[in-house]
């Protein structure tokens, strides 16, 4: 039998992630490290969603990398084909080609507690085993499609936002769009100019904000790259505007109204119909829900091709599609821009630890996890964007840069305890984090705005959102606290059994637990508590 290939890290996805983790590692000295890339191309969400109009909601400057700045995006809001340029550029500066295998799905991962390692399968009969696992594939990577009775037997088109159909023309097609989320919004208006006639069923009106989008001028471009500190600037800006806005969804969502108020008047001047209006003013408290950006979607609703079902979608019969509150249309294509399988991510069905059990089967009363990164019996196993690390009103690279620290410490924790070791969370670590997490969740605008959303899972818990400031995550992540972890070594030596111990490192040969503690303690500061 061959040799089955052994790196020191696996790191799963290339988007902002996966790239990020391998530019870090790297910078860490790091190089026996390979990146699984399921597609035949680098670029994550950011590849798969190509749908018309796509665009970020946050400012370019702040959606990048701060150790990989761009002084020219084109717009102060970049399009899809910006920000997937730029991830390919990130790819190519830092030297990561090497590193990549494109079109290798991984199939399962499964935790070998004898030799301390994963074995990772891949869907082409490939064997690959790793010391170390980053999964960065993202909650935005599988769609979800509704279960439409009668949908399977629809004549027409069908395809999700996410994975756009380029060789089917809308021009002159009725067509019924499925959901009002942040690409829907984007592709109303992207489409609704060709359509004959556009049907958009809406289950919840979104609060719409104008997008203060503008080109960037090859002036303030040329100074950006002359002067770099203004581009720094600008990012710092940008972030410290966000970080003051954080109370009013974590602790005060009564200071929303005036915002509320300034998303009735955008409606107001483009939507006249009373009716209409009527029908896209939401019933919850703003921010429930994440806020969209768009000046073009209210004035495409207005258009006489346009027809708002304000319901859902719950049944097609041949070419007729059917409202909840009745209403029927004849369409020639379902486009659904109904979301992904965020609290319920898929790649946790292809993970499993140290008991034989799934991560999903773990999850399955719900995500959790140690400071988003790692879960009680998934040894050497991290996430990048995990649990209750997701933003309501900022970038998610700063979320990722904080996540990637917390990763660099955590492989330079096991540098320093030597030999065949493995880092496992404690369950009483896991459990602690969540359980002040969720506390603080109480008083968010995202638990008690009135509005069911995608932050919730299906019993009601809000495992996506971090309720603090990004700031204040970075300090959380900042280094890894070895209290919180068991660490086991191989030939079945561990720490204490699953649910709580002393934190003492298991004895090693030639070496007294003491030595090893004292070794393991010395690395590096000890994080701070968990989420006040």
């Amino acid at each position: 039998m061959a040799q089955q290939e052994h790196v020191r890290v696996a790191v799963i996805g290339t988007g902002f992630g996966g790239l990020g983790a391998a530019v870090r590692l790297r910078r860490e000295g790091i190089t026996d490290f390979v990146v699984l890339e399921r597609a035949g191309s680098v670029g994550g969400t950011w590849r798969d969603n190509s749908y018309p109009g796509c665009a970020c909601d946050v400012p370019s400057h702040l959606y990048s990398f701060s150790f990989a700045p761009n002084p020219d995006w084109p717009r102060t809001f970049s399009g899809q084909e910006h920000i997937r340029a730029y991830l390919e550029s990130v790819a190519d500066n830092f030297g990561l080609r090497p590193h990549i295998r494109l079109n290798h799905e991984v199939k399962l991962m499964t935790w070998d507690k004898e030799n301390l390692y994963w074995v990772i399968e891949g869907a082409d009969g490939s064997i690959l085993r790793a010391d170390v696992v980053v999964s960065a594939t993202g909650p935005l990577s599988d769609p979800k499609t509704p279960d439409i009775p009668g949908l399977d037997s629809f004549p027409g088109k069908v395809f999700h936002s996410a994975r756009w159909d380029h060789d089917y023309d809308l021009a002159g097609k009725r067509v019924a769009m499925v959901g009002t989320g942040a690409s829907a919004i984007q592709i109303v208006p992207a489409i609704q100019p060709k359509t004959a006639k556009l049907t958009l069923f809406q289950r919840t009106p979104p609060w719409v904000m104008p997008r203060m989008d503008r080109a960037i001028g090859k002036t303030e471009r040329a100074l950006h790259r002359a002067v770099p500190v203004t581009g720094t600037a600008r990012r710092g800006l940008l972030w410290g505007i966000r970080e003051l806005q954080v109370s009013a969804f974590t602790k005060h969502p009564q200071q929303l109204g005036l915002v509320e108020k300034l998303a009735k008047s955008n409606m107001a001047r483009a939507i006249k119909d009373p009716v209409l209006r009527a029908k896209l003013t939401p019933n919850y408290r703003i921010g429930c829900k994440r806020i969209l950006l768009s000046n073009a979607y209210y004035p495409a609703l207005a258009k006489p091709n346009v027809d708002v079902v304000a319901a859902g979608l719950t049944e097609v019969r041949g070419s007729t599609v059917v409202g909840a509150d009745g209403s029927e249309a004849e369409v020639d294509a379902i486009i659904f821009g109904t979301g992904f399988h965020v609290t319920d991510m898929p790649i946790a069905e292809r993970v499993v630890g140290t008991e034989g059990i799934t991560l999903a089967e773990t999850w399955k009363d719900g995500m959790n996890s140690l400071r988003g990164a790692t879960a009680a019996g998934f040894p050497n196993w991290m996430t990048i964007i995990g649990p209750n690390t997701g933003l309501g009103n900022s970038s998610m690279i700063l979320m990722i840069e904080s996540q990637l620290n917390y990763m660099a410490d955590y492989l330079r924790q096991l540098n320093v305890l030597g030999g065949r070791a493995a880092l496992d969370a404690r369950d009483a670590s896991v459990t602690a984090w969540n359980d002040k997490v969720q506390q603080r969740m109480k008083r968010t605008v995202w638990n008690t705005g009135g509005c069911t959303s995608w932050y919730l899972d299906a019993e009601g818990r809000n495992t996506t959102v971090w309720p603090g400031t990004t700031g204040e995550f970075r300090r959380q992540t900042r280094s890894v606290d070895l209290a919180e972890y068991d660490v086991v070594r191989a030939g079945g030596a561990g720490g204490a059994p699953r649910g709580g111990g002393s934190g003492r490192v298991p004895e090693q040969p030639g070496r007294t637990d003491r030595e090893t503690v004292t070794a393991a303690s010395d690395a590096g500061p000890v994080a701070e508590e968990a989420a006040r």
